[in-house]
């Protein structure tokens, strides 16, 4: 079995590094092409840094209102979702299967129809519609079932179920019972429903597009902005900053729910 293993071994190797080096390569072409003077001529015309200058003048406030929105949007999923969640659950009604479905739709949906909707819905309400309130909805209609389907699943858990009867015998309020018992024990869950919603946030697009107004703008609104209107040159070093913002975000979240899960996971 061990021989077996090790002969496969430099096959497997090899093609991650085929697929890796497929999908990383793009990226980094895209980086290149923002840091140097003109990308037709290539690494010739020399390094530079003006149109990583350009992009942060224009569209830099973007990016404190990316990671705001997409912050807020995992607090509202949140609040909205794990109770969501735990009625879903716990919940053997057909009404309960028709919700969660529905709940699913705006995953299904594209993005543009989703923003269409809410137009129609609430466009009449100018102050509302020209904030970034409006996004916000959008982008909690879109990430709330990532958030309760990933919580939902931890609360079926039959341990939990069994850990949850027990503490009712007790004399245990719901309140105690969901806040001291349930809660702690899906904490992971949530941690990790909090990560999804945050990256599909800050990266949302179709959506935002439709939502936003010339200043109400969000990272991926202002890197389609940036490609359709300026020079490739400029659209790459608004990738640049994106990574730049996004990424050390990210591996910072990763961190700290790769923590709270080995410390709180059951």
């Amino acid at each position: 079995m061990r021989t077996h293993t090790t002969t496969r071994a430099p096959f497997l190797f090899a093609v991650t590094a085929i697929v890796s080096f497929f999908m990383i390569s793009p990226m980094l072409l895209s980086v290149m092409a923002g840091l140097v003077n003109n990308y037709s001529v290539g690494l010739k015309s020399g390094l530079t840094t003006r149109w990583f200058g350009e992009v942060w003048e224009v569209y830099g406030g973007t990016v404190g209102w990316s990671l705001a929105l997409a912050l807020v949007c995992v607090a509202c999923t949140i609040v909205l979702g794990v109770p969501c969640a735990y009625a879903l659950a716990r919940s053997r009604s057909r009404a309960a299967r028709i919700f969660e479905e529905l709940l699913t739709l705006p995953v299904a949906v594209p993005g543009l129809a989703t923003a269409l909707a809410l137009i129609l819905a609430y466009g009449q309400i100018t102050a509302f519609r020209q904030s970034f309130a409006f996004i916000l909805v959008g982008h909690i209609v879109f990430t709330l079932p990532f958030m309760v389907r990933t919580v939902a699943s931890a609360f079926q858990r039959h341990d939990l179920v069994a850990l949850e009867e027990a503490a009712r015998t007790l004399g245990a309020s719901f309140r105690q019972r969901f806040m001291g018992i349930l809660v702690p024990a899906v904490f992971p869950a949530i941690v990790a429903g909090s990560l999804m919603v945050f990256t599909l946030s800050v990266g949302e697009f179709n959506l935002t597009w439709m939502l936003h107004t010339p200043l109400t703008r969000t990272l991926p609104v202002g890197l389609a902005d940036s490609y359709a209107s300026m020079r490739l040159e400029v659209g790459s070093a608004y990738t640049l900053v994106f990574f730049i913002v996004i990424l050390p975000v990210l591996w910072g979240l990763q961190s700290l729910a790769h923590l709270l899960q080995k410390r709180h996971g059951t």
